[in-house]
């Protein structure tokens, strides 16, 4: 019945977006845009350590509005960290590592790459439009202003207080950025950050673009590749979006993303209780029936620690969530949640034996995990940005209708029982966004145009925030991509697997595609032996 429930809400709000069109990207053809070279400039991308000497930073101009590319410029802040092997370099290598709002400026400095990609490629890394130091889009004025509404909302809310306060929040929220973010939040979709990167490649002197994407970035790739298939080098996307479900349908979009988030909790439960205790902390009885008595024992019961910290639902699921993400994450995650049993059990029991009295790991159930990294220096009184929805809100359709979500949350929270209403409740704000994806012009495709070369589609078996389906289908729908499969519980896999780094650098060095149908391992053993 509750499937019934879902697939009814999910079609009448389908039909409330109807109305809206969404625009579709021009053709790419044309006279190309004339463009400035990159200046660079020598810098330390890390002050605090002495200068290395092989990095450049700089900030490229754009337009704001690509209907009016000779008006107002934004500014996207690059760095490159030089190759170290000028004499054989190939090019630049762009990289993205998702979000929407995650800050990409210091990738130039990641060692996720083998060292011959290092030696053969610049690496450049670049803040997207809005985000930390590209003219960050901003919806509050001082970090008081954003504290005291958040402060009002509940990240997974379950009682009617809670519900109500929270969509209160949210709406509120959305006018504060429809107040204070200014020009930048009509141009904020992902079509237009893809234009941005043209232009840098361009800028930089490649006549094709090599470029890996993660997470969010996919979408960046996949977008790019159907813009200007002509001008793709070698792109890499690596940890999937669906495009073509993103684009066309966020509430359905973010109800199969909670369904990944379990698929990736079953697999860690599984696998857990697979290799038993020691090694897997949570690894005694029902791993299971053991998670899911906490988790509901916390819908009305929050849990205050022998250190005074409390865990809330909330708190939770939050980090549970984050620690899917990584599997370097899963054996702490497991000392947590014996931890926190334990604490539960005693509270049951009322009081704590000898044997139970240490519950500190437990203590990182009880703070909510970081939305986002945010690399950029504080030079304002509000710190942050709010790319996230600046994004997620243009690009992602949804409907006009705030009452939906409270809905979709009892239905999805059937379905995917952890991760259902903490899903639900993370676009509201995109139903009363000022620039919203019904009304803006955004890439929403077709996504099946040939490339001049092969993309190559990176997979985890038990990806969390991009299930494998989405892997899956991002192959089908490009028009000429292979996909390679890493059996792993984590988000992303490149810098994981050395089997798949090396076909990354061939790939990315030779342009020799991977041959299509593998699946590898990861490096490390999430519960290794004792």
């Amino acid at each position: 019945m509750s499937r019934l429930w879902s697939a009814g809400l999910a079609a009448a709000s389908a039909l409330l977006l109807v109305p809206g069109v969404a625009v579709a990207a021009p053709s790419a053809g044309g006279a190309p845009a004339k463009v400035d070279p990159v200046s660079w400039t020598p810098c330390n991308p890390d002050p605090s350590k002495p200068d290395p000497g092989i990095y450049d930073c700089a900030t490229y101009p754009v337009p704001l509005d690509y209907a009016k590319p000779n008006g107002e410029k934004i500014g996207i802040a690059m760095l490159r960290r030089r190759a170290s092997d000028p004499a054989n370099r190939i090019g630049s290598l762009f990289l993205n590592p998702g979000g929407p709002g995650g800050s990409g400026y210091l990738w130039a400095t990641t060692t996720r790459f083998q060292k011959k990609v290092q030696e053969r490629f610049d690496l450049v890394g670049f803040d997207p439009r809005g985000v930390a130091r590209s003219n960050p889009l901003r919806c509050f004025t001082t970090n008081e202003e954003s504290d005291a509404l958040w402060a009002r909302a509940t990240g997974v809310p379950v009682t009617a207080d809670e519900v109500r306060d929270t969509m209160a929040a949210n709406r509120d929220y959305a006018a504060a950025c429809g107040k204070n973010a200014g020009p930048l939040i009509k141009h904020m979709s992902t079509i237009n950050v893809v234009r941005d990167l043209d232009r840098m490649r361009q800028a930089v002197g490649d006549a094709q673009l090599t470029f890996a994407g993660f997470s969010y970035g996919t979408l960046i790739g996949s977008t790019y590749a159907n813009m200007y298939p002509s001008k793709v080098r070698a792109v890499i996307v690596d940890g999937n979006v669906d495009p073509q479900l993103r684009l066309a349908n966020g509430l359905e979009y973010d109800r199969q993303r909670a369904d990944g988030f379990e698929i990736s909790l079953d697999a860690f439960l599984e696998r857990c209780a697979e290799v038993g205790a020691p090694r897997c902390a949570f690894g005694e009885g029902d791993t299971r029936a053991r998670f899911d008595a906490i988790r509901d024992h916390l819908r009305t019961n929050p849990v205050t620690l022998p250190s005074g910290s409390v865990v809330t639902l909330s708190t939770f699921t939050s980090q549970v969530a984050n620690a899917l993400y990584a599997q370097s994450r899963l054996a702490p995650l497991a000392k947590s949640l014996k931890d926190l049993d334990t604490a539960i059990n005693a509270q049951g029991a009322r009081s704590l034996t000898a044997g139970q009295a240490s519950t500190g790991d437990a203590d990182q159930l009880a703070v909510l995990a970081p939305a986002a990294l945010r690399e950029a220096p504080a030079e304002t009184p509000y710190t942050s940005d709010d790319s996230y929805y600046g994004v997620n809100c243009q690009d992602k359709p949804y409907p006009p209708a705030p009452q939906l979500f409270p809905l979709l949350a009892r239905a999805w929270e059937h379905e995917s029982p952890t991760f259902g209403r903490y899903q639900a409740f993370d676009a509201p704000p995109c139903a009363t966004w000022p620039a919203p994806a019904l009304t803006s012009e955004r890439y929403s495709g077709p996504w099946n145009k040939k490339t001049a070369n092969p993309v190559m589609v990176i997979g985890n078996l038990y990806d969390p925030a991009t299930q494998y389906k989405f892997a899956q289908r991002m192959q089908r729908e490009l028009g000429n991509a292979v996909l390679v499969t890493v059996d792993s519980i984590e988000h992303c896999a490149i810098g994981r697997s050395a089997a798949l780094n090396t076909l990354v650098t061939d790939y990315l060095v030779d342009r020799t595609p991977p041959a299509p149908g593998q699946t590898l391992k990861p490096d490390l053993d999430p519960f290794p032996a004792v």
